[in-house]
């Protein structure tokens, strides 16, 4: 199912149906518009994917793109170095994110809480529902065991990072906070290799990481949300046969979703804190429950499901090539959903409130685990449980055509299959996540934005445009071009950063050693009281 394709006029349809019918017949200006922005994205989308993923080294009879093994490798070596870092510390995390170690008046915009869900919000989004249908299509339910496996590696990358976002950040004069790759890969660089190399280095991966952080919040953090919520609208309206089945839908649906983005990113990281430290819980909490009435009803079959996980992961055969082809894939979508070592979410974690930046590495860590660990796992359980009928369709298309199904559909079906309604309430959910998706990735891409073009209204205002017009672009764009593009972009973004990563990773154990001493001193103690979210 495609969000461009036309669809049959609907018999004694309301006034607006009426509209979208007429245009669906004679497709029009919005038709056109939609069949042009298809024609001129795709072959870019194509190339892209490509260059980045047609590169790699054989095993097991398919080629594993070497940029996928960079980011897994890179995940592998920090948990070593930094002593399995993730599984020590979580209840520590768990502390400072509810403000036990955190005074009120540390610099910085917004309260650990606030930071985590802001992150969250970018995070988890429609690569959790639409993400693991993709792969659970492609690469079948052994795929879900490698996300899972890169997720709980991830949590290490994540907790470099973030340390690294706080470490380097620059707080301005108005009290507002910008950080991330851009800042600790320029200034953190050049100050472990003190010379005209490390200072030229430094500045050339900040600038890099810049254009792809900014080339992926337009693709993955924009246009494949945008896409994948019009998909599951329109299937829940009928689909193309239905309310949103005509040519011109898709562009006055982006229209709208454009217009909601665009009012709160135009607020700044403090109002998008408090939207998404809401919003996050509530989209969470609404999806989470859907995915254990699945479940519970079927308890039964949840056994058999985790074996199925098991076995496909080390089965010989698969959708895509087996033990490999599962790996890869789950390890994509895993990078796409929770974005462990892309450089992003330093970004929201760097305007926290703390004096000591290794705090918000220890609360950073967490998100892989909740994006990844937990909520991708009772997606892919909700699948393989409820949506076998669907699913098996899906895949034997994917396998006829090469073409990916909307993942979003295919969890939504599995939905259906327990609770004939629950898709109209994912629809509310897959809104929620990508509105706040949007939202955050908004802020992100302005701070790419402005570091390679400079702060200022007019550059900011600038930005927001073109930002929300890609909502549109997204809207109408089909699935295979924006994924395609997203994926691509993301590795490149993970190449870049990761390599500062690696010649960072001292900084971050010395963070650790010293914010350590101040427990031990009695510098920093366990407050009693939480911080208010």
């Amino acid at each position: 199912m495609s969000p461009v394709t036309s669809a049959a006029a609907v018999p004694t349809p309301p006034p607006l149906t009426d509209v979208l019918a007429q245009e669906s017949s004679q497709p029009g200006v919005l038709g056109a518009i939609e069949n042009a922005i298809n024609s001129a994205f795709t072959p870019i989308s194509d190339a892209v994917s490509t260059f980045v993923f047609d590169v790699g080294f054989p095993v097991g009879g398919t080629t594993f793109p070497w940029i996928v093994a960079w980011l897994i490798l890179a995940a592998v070596v920090f948990t070593v170095y930094f002593g399995f870092v993730q599984a020590r510390s979580f209840g520590l995390a768990l502390k400072i994110v509810r403000g036990r170690y955190t005074r009120k008046d540390e610099q910085g915009e917004i309260t650990h809480f606030q930071a985590l869900s802001s992150a969250l919000s970018g995070t988890v989004g429609l690569g959790n529902i639409a993400g693991v249908g993709v792969a659970m299509t492609i690469g079948g339910p052994g795929a879900t065991f490698w996300m899972v496996l890169a997720g709980l590696f991830g949590m290490c990358t994540k907790f470099v990072e973030c340390t690294l976002g706080v470490r380097y950040r620059e707080i301005h004069e108005d009290g507002t906070v910008s950080g991330g790759p851009m800042h600790y890969l320029r200034k953190g660089v050049a100050e472990r290799i003190p010379n005209r190399f490390g200072a030229m280095l430094g500045k050339t991966l900040a600038v890099l990481a810049a254009i792809f952080l900014l080339c992926f919040g337009i693709g993955g953090g924009n246009m494949f949300q945008a896409n994948q919520t019009f998909a599951l609208l329109e299937d829940v309206t009928g689909g193309e046969e239905g309310l949103l089945g005509g040519a011109g839908s898709a562009t006055i649906f982006g229209v709208v979703l454009a217009a909601v983005v665009g009012a709160v990113i135009f607020g700044g990281i403090k109002v998008i804190g408090k939207v998404t430290s809401r919003l996050v819980p509530a989209m969470g909490i609404i999806y989470v429950l859907g995915c254990l009435t699945v479940i519970l009803v079927n308890i039964d079959q949840v056994p058999a499901a985790i074996g199925a996980i098991f076995a496909g992961a080390f089965a010989a055969e698969g959708v895509v090539g087996g033990i490999v082809g599962a790996m890869i894939v789950g390890f994509t979508r895993a990078a796409f959903s929770n974005e462990a070592g892309l450089g992003s979410a330093p970004i929201a974690h760097s305007a926290v409130r703390t004096d000591n930046p290794v705090t918000e590495g220890y609360v950073a860590l967490l998100e892989p685990f909740v994006d990844t660990v937990i909520i991708c796992t009772m997606t892919a359980l909700t699948i393989i449980i409820a949506g076998s009928a669907f699913w098996n369709e899906a895949q034997a298309t994917y396998l006829a055509t090469g073409t990916e199904p909307d993942g979003v559909v295919v969890t939504s079906s599995a939905f259906e299959t327990v609770v004939p309604w629950f898709p109209y309430v994912l629809v509310v959910a897959v809104a929620l996540f990508a509105i706040s998706t949007m939202i955050t990735w908004g802020y992100y891409g302005q701070k790419a934005w402005t570091y390679l073009f400079g702060k200022s209204l007019l550059s900011e205002r600038i930005y927001q445009g073109v930002f929300c017009f890609f909502i549109v672009v997204g809207s109408v764009l089909t699935l295979d071009s924006v994924l395609n593009f997203a994926d691509a972009v993301l590795f490149l973004l993970a190449l870049f950063n990761i390599l500062g990563l690696y010649i960072l990773a001292p900084v971050v154990k010395q963070e650790v050693r010293k914010f350590r001493r101040k427990i031990e001193d009695g510098e920093v103690v366990e407050q009693r009281e939480r911080e208010p979210s």
